[in-house]
């Protein structure tokens, strides 16, 4: 029932040193699958750095250890990551996905893509204590006190997938459509759906810095005020 998601694929490549490596420091010595995976969890959210402007024709954009080795990724090679770094331990585990409409973005990345709309945003499912529990790294501590929001947490036992509301109550991040579970990351997928709704010039080498474009829009926005 769970080979498919204990063993390692192209893109969570689980058996790759790095992943082996980054798990085993992580981890330490926890015992319990739950203490495992919250360890990985925080290891994950906030150790790589979250970042949308990836290559997302290469397969280094999603695939597990090179969030490893680069030390950033966007959500679909962190959830990799921490898929890998589960079944690299015995613990199933499988991405999942869903499309969201987020505002955790800064304007000009939103105006880049033309929509809020997020295809393919990614989670992790992992198999503890007789069922699956979905998880987010995605978004590290630092990203989120950028935005005002309340990082997501991760108990090991509930579900931990989206930032619905920002610290004052406003609507942050909705769940549009759920495309499910995979063995593997289904970049081909994504790519044709990327290629749909965001057309030819997303795959341009479009570059950037969410940080530093989220603290230039912030005193923008602070200067507007003083005016």
């Amino acid at each position: 029932m769970f080979e498919n998601y204990l063993k390692p694929t192209l893109f969570i490549d689980s058996d790759h040193q790095a992943v082996i490596d980054f798990a085993s420091l992580h981890i330490g010595k926890n015992k319990t699958d739950i203490d495992v995976a919250c360890s990985l969890y925080y290891a994950i959210r906030d150790g790589i750095r979250y970042n949308p402007y990836m290559d997302a024709e290469s397969i280094t954009a999603y695939r597990a250890s090179d969030a490893v080795e680069t030390q950033e990724g966007w959500c679909v090679p962190k959830a990799a990551l921490m898929v890998a770094c589960l079944r690299a331990n015995g613990i199933p585990a499988r991405p999942g996905y869903a499309d969201v409409r987020n505002h955790l973005a800064s304007q000009r990345l939103l105006d880049l893509l033309g929509t809020d709309l997020f295809p393919w945003h990614s989670y992790c499912e992992a198999y503890i204590n007789g069922k699956w529990v979905k998880s987010t790294p995605s978004f590290n501590l630092l990203l989120c006190e950028k935005f005002q929001l309340k990082p997501l947490e991760f108990d090991g036992c509930t579900d931990s997938i989206f930032h619905e509301y920002d610290q004052v109550g406003n609507k942050h991040m909705q769940y549009v459509y759920e495309r499910g579970s995979f063995d593997d990351v289904p970049m081909d997928e994504i790519i044709k759906t990327f290629r749909e709704q965001y057309g030819p010039g997303f795959f341009d080498g479009i570059k950037g810095d969410l940080f530093d474009e989220i603290d230039s829009e912030t005193q923008s926005n602070l200067d507007k005020g003083i005016k």
